[in-house]
Formats: C-alpha cells, sequence, structure tokens
C-alpha cells in the first residue's frame, strides 16, 4: 500500500514539473494578451536592446537615411517623410492592441508632441495593421491630438522593422536616423526625450 502511494506521488510530482516547464517555456509568447497572430508587443526597451531575435527585425541603423514614404492621416491628409527634411521628426509605431503602445501613447501627448511643437519638430504616430474606424475610435477615446497615420497593411512599417512594436525612429533634419527606440519604459522614453531636444538643437 505504501509503496502505491509513494508511487501515485512520484506520477503526481513528474506531472507538476513537466506543467511547469511548459508554462516556462510557453509563457513569454503568450505574456502579450490580445496581440494577433504573428504580432508582438515588444519587450521593455532595457532588454529589448540585448535581445537577439528583435533587434534582427530591425531593418535601419542610426545613421541610415530613413526610408521615405508617404501616410495616411486620420484627417484625410497625407505626409511625405522626405517632405519634412529640415525638421526633426519622431515616427511612432504603435497599436490599440499592444499594451506598452497604449501606456507609451500616454506620455506621448504632453511630454513630446506638446513639449517640442513648433521647435522645427514634426510627430507622426503611425498605426501598423489597423483600420480607420478602430484607430478613430481609440484615439477620440482617448483625447490625443497628435498626428496619427494609417498604416493597414504595415507597409511602412515594413521598410524600418519586420515586427514588434511600439518602435521609435528619430530622424534629424538631414533625413537620417538618430535614434531608434523598441518597447517601453520610463529610462528609454527619457532618453528619447533627450535625444529629441539634443538633435533639435543641432539642427
Amino acid at each position: 500500500m505504501a509503496t502505491k502511494k509513494g508511487n501515485v506521488r512520484l506520477v503526481l510530482l513528474l506531472v507538476l514539473s513537466v506543467a511547469v516547464a511548459l508554462l516556462v517555456i510557453f509563457l513569454p509568447d503568450g505574456a502579450n494578451a490580445g496581440t494577433r497572430a504573428g504580432e508582438k508587443a515588444a519587450e521593455p526597451a532595457a532588454e529589448a536592446e540585448q535581445n537577439p531575435e528583435i533587434a534582427a527585425t530591425t531593418l535601419v541603423r542610426i545613421g541610415d537615411a530613413a526610408p521615405d514614404f508617404t501616410v495616411e492621416m486620420l484627417d484625410g491628409s497625407r505626409i511625405t517623410l522626405s517632405e519634412l527634411k529640415g525638421k526633426v521628426v519622431l515616427v511612432n509605431f504603435w497599436a490599440t492592441w499592444c499594451p506598452p503602445c497604449r501606456e507609451e501613447l500616454k506620455h506621448m501627448q504632453k511630454q513630446i508632441a506638446d513639449r517640442f511643437a513648433g521647435d522645427n519638430f514634426a510627430m507622426i504616430a503611425v498605426s501598423r495593421g489597423e483600420t480607420r474606424g478602430k484607430v478613430e475610435a481609440f484615439i477620440a477615446d482617448n483625447g490625443y491630438r497628435f498626428p496619427v497615420g494609417l498604416d493597414p497593411e504595415q507597409k511602412i512599417y515594413h521598410l524600418f522593422a519586420t515586427n514588434y512594436i511600439p518602435r521609435n525612429f528619430l530622424i534629424d533634419a538631414r533625413g537620417r536616423v538618430a535614434f531608434i527606440g523598441i518597447g517601453y519604459d520610463e529610462k528609454e522614453f527619457a532618453e528619447l526625450i533627450a535625444k529629441i531636444d539634443e538633435t533639435i538643437k543641432q539642427r
């Protein structure tokens, strides 16, 4: 009888060990609740910088000429990046389903869009892979006033990267990439603000 109980305990212990191992293996892929198939929210910026998988999905580097694009804005206008040459431009890629994107956007209006308004600076928050209706509703619900562009087929996004958001690409007055941010945390966001300020002063 004692042997049978011992065997049952051993089996239960093995099952529990396997369950824990499976959670450790698969939890990182399932941790971003609400993401769509093939779409991923980036890790916090400090971790993302050290992640070779995330680094491999970045198609431009600091010092590169920024890929040119034309984006349709929520208000129906169109913006072409090359026509903004002479200004410092922040291109932010985000999506409504992405928790770190939503957290980052909370700080964008006051700390970036409002702070640098009129300083030869332009910000374009490009919604990646979503419909106009969903983006309009999200922006209205949150009261954001910064310029928002639409990239429903991810054509613009795929000039810069292949996966993971949020992403920030700061482009200097010459049209070159001056800073790249991936993911969101307070330290990375503070670095982005400082780099915008520095790049504007270097015009």
